[in-house]
């Protein structure tokens, strides 16, 4: 429990993507847990809270850049550390 208690406040709006806007690097030091609809996600690539989506792979398949492609769906998101 203290590696959770001095680890940062978790963004409304998390990705971790280190070319988004919203790729924070002091949260990614802590193991970071997602839960989507009372269920816990282990693919979830980017969030949001406040707007209730979550963005995951869709299947194998990757954009021209070699990045896979993802899709939004939305419900509860809860985030935590783990």
């Amino acid at each position: 429990m203290s590696a959770a208690e001095n680890a940062p406040a978790l963004p409304d709006h998390l990705s971790v993507d280190p070319a988004s806007p919203h790729f924070v690097a002091a949260v990614f030091e802590h193991d970071v847990g997602i839960k989507f609809n009372g269920k816990e996600r282990f693919d979830v690539e980017e969030y949001c809270i406040s707007e209730g989506w979550v963005k995951v792979p869709s299947g194998k398949t990757v954009d021209r850049r070699g990045r896979p492609v993802l899709i939004k769906l939305k419900g509860v998101v809860e985030a935590f550390y783990r």
